[in-house]
């Protein structure tokens, strides 16, 4: 659980504080007008406002800047620029191992913690060799706990943090190795008192000659969530981040990880958090090196794993988990899609027509509301297929399995899902791998992940893990504040 203790005295972000516009925040009417964020949102900024952020940057020197900041941090508009906070020492952060076994990747990944660092702790986690893991600890400098049994990742997390005697603690996987600016880079996010945890990005690495697997994981692995910096909130583009490697404030991780928890551990501790009123950040430009499984059985075995932890989640956080997210209208595009009657066309040109209508009308303080209703609507409609897609080939696929065999429509649609959703990934990642072994891959990603969720789904007797979430609008017209943080937006 989490609680509130140690809670910094203060939860309003600095004098200095940095933040500049998103790359995917659209700048409209001469800065009046700004368009994006973590959910569709179309936002006027005040003229004082305005005149604070004209350069797409604000810094926090008043409350009308302090609440401006606030404001774009949590719609997810704009985002911190970690070289103008303030440094943070590596001598207040702990860095926390957990292994079971593994000495040889323990070691490895010893040697890339920087020297300055306060104290590492290794967890030894009821190891079959504990004496090779205490050997690599000791060669290292590394202080050791022993777990005499195996108690788990969450039990072995948790023992190293309750170890801890430092402001931040970094939670690091052995199978990766760290970069050497990525704690330094991390830490200066914590410049803002809310947040609690900051992840890097997890890149690929791999010992030996590569694998049609590994070249797969290159480009598309689970745990990399892309180039985009980005709050970490349900339900959004970023809405999880992995514990492969995070730092966190250790008075606001409260007992940290579930150990009840098998799967799945991470992204209950990252909504746990967001549930509390902390933040969560995602920074690409600090990174750590995964190193991806090369074996088949061993990958796809992950996969399935992967997979297993949403009905749990499901369980804890009904309204976070759900295969899809989508607006009502947006269904009934995607039905009319899938039916392939006559009416379709006409049903989702008539229904894209008129939401656009809804939304320029409710946008109709900027200059041009029909194009800017076009273009969220056009997203919107790109992010649909897009889920649809996902539906048949991952999340429903044993559905769709048995459907195909009765339905001419149904096997049209699978096909033309699978391939499009390879063909797109493709395009859009470039991985070093060719089309046919990349579209093999994804596809056996898909049917590996989503066999997990139906396995715990089955287990329990709930279909909670699979079923799609429906939000009531597409975008939402609003003014940004520019005066002290105590009022709200208008």
């Amino acid at each position: 659980m989490i609680d509130e203790r140690g809670r910094a005295s203060s939860s309003r972000l600095p004098d200095g504080f940095t933040v500049r516009m998103g790359r995917q925040t659209r700048v409209v009417d001469d800065g009046e007008v700004l368009i994006g964020g973590t959910s569709a949102r179309v936002v006027r900024l005040t003229p004082r406002a305005r005149a604070i952020a004209s350069a797409g940057t604000v810094v926090v020197r008043d409350a009308a800047s302090r609440a401006l900041a606030e404001y774009l941090l949590d719609a997810g508009l704009a985002h911190p620029v970690p070289d103008a906070l303030a440094e943070i020492g590596l001598d207040r952060l702990t860095v926390v191992i957990p292994t079971k076994d593994r000495a040889r990747l323990l070691a490895r990944l010893l040697g890339t913690i920087p020297a300055e660092v306060a104290e590492v702790i290794v967890v030894d986690d009821g190891s079959d060799d504990a004496g090779a893991v205490a050997r690599a600890a000791g060669a290292h400098g590394a202080r050791l706990i022993v777990h005499p049994q195996n108690l788990g990742v969450s039990a072995a997390r948790n023992s190293g943090m309750r170890a801890t005697e430092t402001e931040f603690v970094a939670f690091v996987d052995t199978d990766v190795m760290v970069d050497a600016a990525c704690f330094s880079l991390l830490l200066r996010h914590f410049a803002d008192p809310r947040l609690a945890l900051a992840a890097p990005r997890v890149g690929g690495m791999t010992e030996g000659a590569p694998t049609w697997i590994t070249r797969y994981e290159d480009a598309r692995s689970s745990l990399d969530l892309g180039q985009e910096s980005a709050p970490v909130v349900p339900r959004t583009r970023v809405a999880w981040v992995p514990t492969t490697c995070v730092v966190g404030r250790v008075e606001l991780l409260g007992d940290g990880f579930d150990e009840t928890t098998n799967a799945g551990e991470d992204v209950d501790l990252v909504w746990r958090l967001h549930a509390a009123g902390h933040r969560v950040r995602f920074e690409p430009a600090a990174v750590v090196h995964h190193e991806h499984r090369a074996r088949a059985m061993r990958w796809l075995g992950r996969k399935f794993f992967y997979g297993t932890g949403a009905q749990p989640l499901a369980a804890r956080h009904p309204a976070n988990i759900a295969p899809v997210v989508l607006a009502p209208w947006s269904a009934v595009v995607l039905g009319a899609a899938l039916a392939q009657r006559r009416w379709s066309l006409p049903v989702i040109v008539g229904t894209a027509g008129f939401v656009t209508w809804r939304i320029a009308r409710r946008v109709s303080h900027v200059r041009r509301p029909y194009r800017v209703a076009m273009k969220l609507v056009g997203s919107a409609l790109v992010s649909t297929a897009a889920q649809g897609i996902a539906l048949l080939v991952r999340h429903w696929w044993p559905l769709a399995a048995v459907g195909v065999v009765f339905s001419r429509r149904l096997r049209r649609a699978v096909v033309v899902a699978a391939v499009a959703d390879a063909a797109w990934e493709y395009l859009r990642l470039r991985p070093r791998l060719d089309p046919l072994r990349f579209a093999i891959a994804k596809r056996l990603d898909d049917l590996a992940y989503g066999a997990g969720v139906w396995w715990s789904s089955l287990r329990v007797g709930s279909v909670r893990a699979l079923l799609p979430a429906f939000v009531r609008t597409t975008s939402r017209s609003r003014s940004a504040p520019a005066r002290p943080a105590e009022a709200p937006p208008r």
